[in-house]
């Protein structure tokens, strides 16, 4: 037989109410999103003006050079300016207020911008190894000054917005991303410096495409560890900081009037943003109007969970839980 809570206990409907309280806010506006200082907008603004305004002079000075770092490093600041963009719109929609539609807001664009950053990447990196395998078979001339002069100017551009976003919230899913766009585009700075050099000095062409190769190689190892994260969360996986077992565990020894923890998950929202759902199963002579706010106290302070839904299990039952067995907002348990 299968039941939707039909339980014996009146203070059951304290609880529920509770969770009517609780959707009411997700539909009348109660944000939980993670704060979006001014701040974070105003170093994600102006990192994409000074990326954006770059990248036209370091594409032209690679043309005109002959250089392939230059070209590359130019293609790797636009993705770096949509990038910015993107983190800069994902701010402004995280600001709106949760709807019937959405009772979570708009959270969830921070992290597809955060996967679209990843995905640029990992494109730019093929592209950048095609090319430099064609002009390992086919050098091209490269005209070692100017290129000396743009990749010295892209260095210092690229060390200012990456100071700029360090004022920001590093831990933020986009501020991160950026910021591996950014330790990319150094990175490729630095490689067209040292080509620039090598090539004045010895005329050696093909140590432009190498480099070029080299530095594909790291920007693939960051970008993978965005898309990994990313996906992760879009995935509704666990936070890799927690253990859900370790969780139960930790409730069932901390609270003594709760024998059973069922149905029990964890995940974020958004970066650094998590939440979680969980029955209890409460031992007959519990404190039943407390045990909610005592669980969801001990979530917040011992493991950051700053948004739980605790449903007490009167009937002590831990079935599986799996979407069959959600209906109309509640569980149902199979006996």
């Amino acid at each position: 037989m299968r039941t939707t809570h039909d339980h014996p206990h009146p203070e059951h409907h304290d609880s529920h109410n509770h969770q009517a309280d609780c959707a009411g806010h997700h539909a009348g506006g109660h944000s939980h999103a993670p704060k979006v200082t001014r701040n974070n907008e105003r170093v994600v603004l102006i990192g994409f003006l000074l990326t954006f305004s770059f990248m036209f002079a370091e594409f032209i000075g690679g043309i005109l050079s002959g250089s392939l770092a230059l070209i590359a490093d130019a293609g790797h600041m636009l993705t770096d300016a949509v990038a910015l963009a993107l983190a800069l719109a994902a701010f402004r929609f995280g600001r709106r207020r949760s709807d019937t539609k959405r009772t979570f807001g708009y959270l969830r664009l921070e992290v597809l911008a955060g996967f679209f950053n990843a995905i640029t990447l990992l494109a730019l990196t093929a592209w950048i190894f095609y090319e430099a395998i064609n002009r390992l078979f086919e050098p091209h001339p490269v005209l070692a000054g100017p290129m000396l002069i743009v990749a010295a100017l892209g260095l210092v551009i690229n060390i200012a917005v990456f100071l700029m976003l360090m004022q920001g919230d590093t831990n933020h899913v986009n501020i991160k991303g950026a910021m591996l766009h950014v330790i990319g585009d150094l990175l490729g700075s630095v490689a067209a410096i040292a080509a620039a050099i090598i090539i004045y000095l010895t005329g050696w062409t093909p140590i432009d495409p190498i480099l070029s190769v080299l530095l594909s190689v790291l920007i693939l190892r960051a970008a993978w560890a965005l898309l990994r994260n990313t996906v992760h969360i879009l995935m509704e996986g666990t936070p890799p900081d927690i253990d859900v077992e370790i969780v139960r565990a930790d409730i069932l020894d901390s609270l003594a009037d709760i024998k059973a923890v069922s149905h029990l998950h964890v995940w974020s929202i958004t970066s650094g943003r998590t939440a979680a759902t969980l029955d209890v199963a409460p031992v007959d002579n519990a404190d039943y109007r407390t045990i909610a706010s005592r669980v969801k106290d001990l979530l917040k302070q011992r493991y950051g969970i700053d948004h739980a839904t605790v449903e007490i299990n009167w009937t002590g039952s831990g079935s599986r839980c799996s979407l069959a067995q959600v209906a109309g907002g509640h569980h149902v348990h199979a006996q």
